[in-house]
């Protein structure tokens, strides 16, 4: 007689409910059987789902509300494990129906001011490469000020969707957005789709909403997607560690590197890499990440430094004092940002800059930009590739910056390591150190190294980080805390299945 087992699962989605029937039952040789009704999309959810209810099954605190939970353990895991199998080789076979295994790239103008924004198409571009997951195409994430998403015309499926930040989301929080207008070049990358899609970008809200801003349907047939190559140069292997789809793919790209020093370029791509491999918890992941590099050379060397009137003319216009902050290195030029990168599969792109000087800067889902020769090349890089690939944000708040007024301190911010305790739940309440007091006092710093010390996001008050020190506070390599370690992790997994 066969152990039958039945459980209805609700779970509550942004959009929409989906309930979803699980039937199982052991055979006599104790085999599990799974009968499932659900699309491979709704099923990855499900796993997700079936995780958290794992991890906090209380409602409302858990996202997922669940009507019935499974209680016998053993069937659970053994439930998760075939669901994750089932929702792996699903998620693939989505990944071939929608895609080709290319990147469509969109470019377009975001212009405004401090109160207003707009979009404008730009250009479609076709590149040969593409070095995302593909299990993993719809974000789960609510991080980023920007969003977009890229539906399916045909069955109305959203099949692809990624949060992202940019540098013009920074320059609305600046002084100089009060007074006049300014627009900056912007892209975003996709599998190349098979049948007509419709591509819709979102703003996140100071309120914390998402509101559609534009959206441009796109024919994949179409004969104005431009396919030449407008920087087209060698590359080299830093780091091979496996198939671009199950790895995270970095690539180095050289800002204000000359012909002749593009061995210096490979050497400072070693250095840096194995910065990244030493630094917790990416040295777990060693095995799962590939790094390579494109040699792209500029005419002169070095990089923009305004503010002592030194301009070079470099491949990607890197430029120090960006919104006048001295060591702030940045570049407005993404097409040339992009079209370098095309050159290699990537999921994430890190700019070196052939300078001493300190300075960088990163950029959710954007670029992660350092020099290659300061004194602390290895913190400002492992700090700004925090931002650029999980979303971190920083948490000190004693420097100059030139931003006002970035954060709504009534709503909790998106970044994973910052909170405003209006909803800690959500944040890394979970984390905290046994006892611990919230807020918690710098002066039992030792007695709990996991708590909420204000000071944070550049206000010393109504931001809260979760523990006194860490890599994205101050000057201090290979010092992710906790809840930022687990962040990366969680996001190193994201790009590695």
């Amino acid at each position: 007689m066969s152990d039958v087992f039945c459980s209805e699962i609700i779970l509550l989605f942004p959009e929409k409910f989906l309930q979803v029937q699980v039937h199982s039952h052991f055979t006599s040789d104790n085999l599990l059987l799974l009968s499932i009704n659900v699309s491979p999309i709704a099923l990855l959810n499900l796993v997700k789902a079936v995780k958290m209810v794992q991890r906090q099954p209380e409602y409302p605190n858990n996202p997922y509300f669940c009507k019935q939970l499974f209680n016998n353990n053993m069937l659970m895991k053994s439930i998760l494990l075939s669901l994750m199998f089932i929702a792996t080789l699903n998620a693939s076979a989505q990944f071939d129906k929608f895609f080709y295994n290319k990147t469509l790239r969109l470019d377009y103008v975001h212009t405004g001011n401090a109160t207003s924004d707009a979009y404008a198409l730009d250009e479609l571009i076709e590149e040969p490469y593409w070095g995302g997951s593909k299990v993993n195409l719809v974000s789960p994430l609510d991080y980023g000020n920007y969003k977009f998403t890229v539906t399916d015309i045909e069955t109305g499926t959203i099949i692809y969707s990624r949060g992202y930040s940019s540098l013009f989301s920074e320059w609305q929080t600046t002084a100089e957005a009060k007074e006049t207008f300014r627009s900056y070049p912007e892209n975003v990358i996709f599998p190349f789709p098979k049948k007509p899609v419709m591509v819709d970008f979102y703003n996140h809200t100071r309120e914390g909403e998402w509101f559609k801003k534009f959206s441009y349907r796109i024919d994949p047939n179409s004969y104005f997607i431009k396919k030449e190559r407008r920087h087209e140069y060698p590359s080299f292997v830093v780091n091979k560690a496996g198939d671009p789809a199950v790895c995270l793919d970095i690539v180095f790209l050289p800002e204000g590197y000359t012909n002749t020093e593009m061995e210096k370029f490979k050497a400072d791509c070693a250095r840096l890499a194995d910065f990244l491999m030493k630094c917790a918890p990416f040295n777990e992941y060693s095995g799962k990440i590939n790094i390579s590099g494109v040699l792209a050379p500029s005419i002169e060397s070095g990089a923009d430094i305004p503010g002592e009137e030194v301009w070079k003319k470099t491949v990607l216009n890197s430029s120090f004092y960006t919104f006048d902050i001295d060591r702030y290195l940045t570049t407005s030029d993404m097409k040339s940002v992009r079209d370098v990168a095309a050159n290699v599969p990537y999921d994430q792109i890190c700019v070196v800059a052939n300078s001493q000087v300190y300075g960088g800067g990163g950029i959710y889902n954007h670029y992660a930009l350092f020099t290659s020769d300061n004194a602390y090349a290895n913190y400002v890089f492992v700090h700004e590739f925090g931002h650029s690939f999980a979303g971190l944000g920083d948490e000190y708040y004693n420097s100059e910056v030139a931003y006002e007024d970035i954060y709504n301190l009534k709503i909790e911010p998106w970044e994973p390591n910052l909170t405003t305790l209006v909803d800690f739940d959500s944040k890394w309440k979970n984390m905290v150190t046994p006892d611990a007091p919230i807020p918690t006092r710098e002066g039992d710093k030792n007695k709990y190294p996991v708590g909420a010390y204000e000071g944070g996001g550049y206000l010393t008050k109504g931001i809260f980080r979760p523990s006194y020190d860490c890599t994205m506070k101050s000057l201090s390599y290979n010092n992710f805390c906790p809840v930022c370690q687990k962040a990366i992790v969680d996001m190193l997994e994201y790009f590695t299945k």
